[in-house]
């Protein structure tokens, strides 16, 4: 990933959170057919010997599966929050317009899973991340395993040792600290959830200097 050193973030627990916070990410992988990619929810856990572990899963019957067992290396991108800004926003309006966003770049060779207790287990940590928060009615583990497991014939796990980790925070390091305070202001009077969130992260990014 292309990163201008004022935008690099390199630190790992930041580039965990941000995983964390935006786990719906995209997993790109480079075939014979050329480039694919699909839209999988990641779970995270950190490594003593490496950036972390990412695991996801996905159906057989998707086209990226071969390119999974092929065991070349992937890469699994999380798309943070973005906005634009205009120059109406700054002191110094001597410049063009551009796009303050967040993006974290994860590479590594995936590991494939087929066994079905593996997968269950995969999907049972998904569940509990995603949907047990909410507090609804509905219980996956009451479900029979004899109900279960024909579906976790139809899928894979994925494991994906992180070799690389890359986290690009483009938030106006660039600007004066004026400007970046006029970009903040008008982000949270537009009031877009998006613009919010970027907002939020330039404050943190002044605050730790």
């Amino acid at each position: 990933m292309y990163t201008p050193k004022p935008y690099i973030e390199d630190d790992l627990a930041t580039l965990h959170a941000g995983i964390r916070a935006w786990s719906f990410g995209t997993l790109v992988t480079v075939g014979p057919s050329g480039a694919s990619a699909t839209h999988l929810p990641f779970l995270l856990d950190a490594q003593n010997d490496g950036p972390g572990l990412l695991t996801t899963h996905l159906s057989k019957k998707n086209p990226q599966f071969d390119e999974l067992r092929a065991g070349a290396e992937v890469l699994a991108i999380f798309q943070g929050p973005h906005a634009f800004v205009t120059p109406s926003w700054y002191v110094k309006q001597s410049t063009f317009p551009t796009w303050n966003y967040t993006a974290i770049h994860a590479r590594g060779t995936p590991r494939v899973i087929e066994e079905r207790t593996a997968i269950h287990a995969v999907l049972r940590r998904t569940v509990a991340l995603y949907d047990t928060p909410l507090g609804g009615t509905w219980d996956f583990d009451a479900m029979p395993f004899d109900f279960v497991a024909p579906r976790l014939d139809m899928i894979a796990a994925v494991e994906i040792p992180v070799r690389v980790l890359e986290g690009k925070f483009k938030l106006n390091q660039d600007r004066s600290e004026d400007d970046r305070r006029g970009v903040i202001a008008a982000l949270e009077q537009l009031g877009d959830p998006q613009g919010v969130a970027v907002a939020g992260l330039m404050r943190q990014q002044m605050v730790a200097g």
